[in-house]
């Protein structure tokens, strides 16, 4: 990927930056985050002619590393851990700058945490695997709202997105979702990307799975493990 020095500085700031926030919020150690299930080819033919990965096993289920309403597979070595929304301010205290600074960083937490309904609940990485970006799974209390007023509150929530497409899935197993591909502008490095998320309604709340990626180059080449996911969808 040839890019200028200048938009690689930025992409790796906003990078650190972001994993330090949601890092410091995560409630699973390195060692515990780790998928459950041994690896395996994934089956099937991906959609819309994105090759197929391999699995890196099941995460979602109790005791895998991040526990949720639904189950799905992740890529080979793509690594997941629990995010910990609810995590108390720190109770160090603090006087003058330093517990300003203290609130910030929490307003920048509560702000990447929460988009729309949902709020983070995992995310797995694809750093291990070679690329820059995340596959993010946000959960939601039980509501009213289907899957695809989840998904479109969800992407009205990220703002600056245009030309969203929408379409139905069948996950398999009777879960029904919805997926949107749209494109997203950041006003803070001028540029527009392509992103995918999808979403589910279950017993336990809504579920969005979101794919960004640095670019829309990177997030192409993720996107098989977001296909991974969709056709491996399950309640749990």
């Amino acid at each position: 990927m040839l890019v200028g020095a200048g938009r690689v500085r930025r992409r790796v700031a906003q990078a650190a930056v972001l994993a330090a926030v949601l890092t410091g919020c995560s409630g699973a150690a390195d060692d515990d985050a780790k998928p459950s299930g041994s690896a395996s080819v994934s089956a099937g033919a991906a959609d819309d002619g994105v090759t197929a990965v391999k699995s890196a096993g099941t995460i979602g289920a109790e005791g895998s590393a991040c526990e949720l309403p639904v189950t799905f597979d992740i890529a080979e070595d793509w690594k997941a851990k629990a995010v910990d929304a609810g995590q108390e301010k720190d109770e160090a205290g603090g006087s003058g700058s330093d517990s300003e600074r203290k609130e910030l960083v929490q307003e920048i937490a509560d702000a990447l945490l929460h988009q729309g309904p949902v709020t983070a609940a995992c995310e797995v990485d694809a750093k291990p695997a070679g690329n820059i970006g995340f596959l993010r799974v946000w959960t939601g209390e039980p509501g009213e709202d289907d899957a695809r007023a989840v998904l479109e509150a969800f992407v009205a929530a990220e703002r600056n997105t245009s030309k969203a497409e929408y379409s139905s899935f069948d996950a398999g197993g009777g879960l029904a979702g919805v997926e949107v591909k749209y494109l997203y502008t950041s006003k803070l490095l001028e540029e527009t990307k392509e992103e995918a998320a999808m979403a589910v309604v279950t017993e336990r709340g809504p579920v969005v799975i979101h794919l960004g990626g640095f670019d829309t180059e990177e997030h192409r080449q993720m996107l098989p493990a977001f296909e991974l996911a969709k056709r491996t969808l399950r309640t749990a």
